[in-house]
């Protein structure tokens, strides 16, 4: 097809194409000639992943080659995962030195047997938000860590089962990839909408 059509049929705008063809983000087109490239299928699933990263995922362009780049290579899957992790808007490195937080973070994954690397990017995420917690003197929220990385637990392992389903090492992990940046989006979106659920069966009509 020609890219008039693989705009029709993807949804994206020839410019938009463009961009992620300089950018590197799309495999390269057959060219029966040098004025004339011919897209396949392959284009349109690429681009409805590429979108999908910017637009909902949040990555920005160069992120998106990033993680592009690391589930094409043939590195081990948990290797995919980490370049996906470390590309997700809001991703902290560790404090340079020691905290509260880090020792809290370290701790509960000990606790739980949990085998994580030193550079993890959640690793440095949750160390800061247990910091800002006990900064903002809300160390009340400590309490219910074990239950948050419990659930965390649930689904990390809910997301590997996913990948483990996949018919090719390709598509495991490209799979890695989107349930990595879009898994995010849907979690924080669930965890909305029961704390709307818990929040009207505790306080409904409630009067202080």
């Amino acid at each position: 097809m020609k890219m008039s059509e693989l705009s029709e049929r993807s949804g994206v705008s020839a410019a938009s194409i463009k961009a992620y063809q300089r950018e590197e983000l799309l495999p390269d087109p057959e060219r029966s000639s040098p004025n004339q490239a011919r897209y396949d299928g392959n284009h349109i699933d690429r681009l409805r992943l590429v979108r999908a990263l910017i637009d909902v995922g949040g990555l920005s362009v160069a992120a998106v080659r990033n993680v592009l780049a690391a589930a094409e290579a043939d590195i081990p899957l948990d290797w995919s995962m980490g370049a996906a992790q470390r590309a997700i808007p809001g991703s902290i490195d560790l404090p340079e030195l020691p905290s509260r937080g880090v020792t809290k973070v370290d701790q509960i994954t000990k606790d739980l047997g949990w085998m994580v690397s030193h550079d993890n990017s959640g690793r440095g995420m949750a160390a800061r938000v247990v910091d800002s917690y006990l900064e903002l003197d809300h160390g009340e929220f400590l309490s219910g860590l074990p239950e948050y990385s419990r659930a965390a637990a649930i689904v990390a392992d809910t997301d590997l089962a996913t990948v483990a389903l996949q018919p090719s090492r390709a598509r495991m992990s490209e799979t890695v990839v989107v349930g990595t940046v879009l898994g995010d989006v849907l979690f924080a979106g669930l965890r909305r909408t029961a704390q709307e659920d818990a929040a009207r069966r505790l306080y409904s009509g409630y009067q202080s």
